[in-house]
């Protein structure tokens, strides 16, 4: 049965920590991607694509930093802009050749997207999220006075710009990718967690802030009424005791379980539980099904064969 397919995946997909940093080795990665979404279509579903944006937006960051002297710096939430049309480009591409290979025609778009967030959001009296660069003591200290950082010593004499981390509150571009889906496109959209932006009518400066990248895809995906929302995740299956002696991977979950495994600590905010969240999110805003597994074993996740689904009642599911 064609179902509409939210895929988020992270900016880790593209640029691997075991691999140089390269945009020539983006393309080379992002391949996987692009051939696990062709299989996607081939069998008949829809698909959305978000994405992370960590490594592409820091080197952004970096090359701001560096060539400060010589041209006007990026704020941050013009590097998230920038970095939707990199990785939108990249995804495009790659998206376009193993299409081509598999005999397919179907238009892919890439949309640079806004996401509004609560100028009285709390996040913005704290901020917690480390963006950019590493800097020494007395060069983050001359940032803090004459750009006016938030910095902390990320370690032991190494110090990093923190920003805040809002809730995602609106996709601004709602109608736009909204009738792109209905066309037949492949949307390309949400990147980085989202352009964070304020109604407020002031022009003047953007807001620098991180949004969750997986939080906006499980508001996306329950505003565009899909029927899957899929974290892709550097694992085939979510695990209870992760990398403990009683270690166990689990195929199915309900709501109540992932509360109760997130209020115990089994799912840390460093790594599966913001997608966790985003399950939580997505089920409570009316959606019917989340799916976390790795690229490796999307499609058959989404036949029901691998990965964890996440449901409100799973009792009610014809499962495999």
């Amino acid at each position: 049965m064609s179902k509409l397919v939210l895929l988020a995946v992270g900016g880790n997909a593209l640029i691997h920590s075991r691999q140089p940093a390269t945009a020539e080795q983006q393309f080379v990665n992002a391949m996987e991607t692009a051939n696990v979404m062709v299989q996607l279509i081939k069998a008949g579903h829809r698909v959305v694509l978000t994405h992370g944006n960590g490594p592409q937006v820091g080197a952004a960051l970096t090359r701001s930093e560096l060539a400060a002297a010589y041209a006007y710096r990026m704020p941050y939430d013009c590097c998230v802009a920038v970095t939707q049309g990199e990785i939108g480009y990249v995804l495009q591409y790659t998206l376009w050749q193993a299409m081509q290979q598999q005999h397919l025609h179907v238009p892919v778009v890439s949309l640079v997207t806004q996401v509004l967030v609560d100028k009285n959001d709390p996040a913005f009296i704290h901020p917690t999220k480390p963006i950019g660069p590493f800097y020494n003591k007395v060069v983050a200290e001359r940032y803090r006075k004459e750009l006016g950082w938030t910095i902390v010593e990320d370690s032991p004499g190494e110090f990093r710009r923190v920003v805040p981390s809002p809730e995602p509150k609106e996709i601004i571009e709602l109608d736009a990718i909204r009738a792109c889906v209905e066309k037949g496109f492949v949307v390309i959209a949400g990147g980085g967690g989202g352009v964070p932006v304020f109604n407020d009518h002031d022009i003047s400066k953007g807001v620098e802030a991180v949004i969750d990248k997986d939080l906006t895809s499980a508001i996306l995906a329950s505003q565009l009424a899909a029927d899957v929302l899929a974290i892709a995740t550097g694992v085939e299956r979510v695990y209870i005791d992760y990398r403990k002696p009683t270690q166990r991977a689990v195929s199915r979950l309900t709501e109540e379980e992932c509360k109760r495994y997130l209020a115990e600590g089994q799912f840390p905010q460093g790594s599966m539980g913001p997608k966790i969240q985003a399950a939580l999110t997505f089920l409570q805003r009316g959606g019917k099904e989340v799916i976390i597994t790795d690229i490796a074993h999307l499609l058959q996740a989404i036949e029901g064969g691998a990965g964890t689904h996440i449901q409100s009642f799973p009792e009610m599911v014809d499962w495999p």
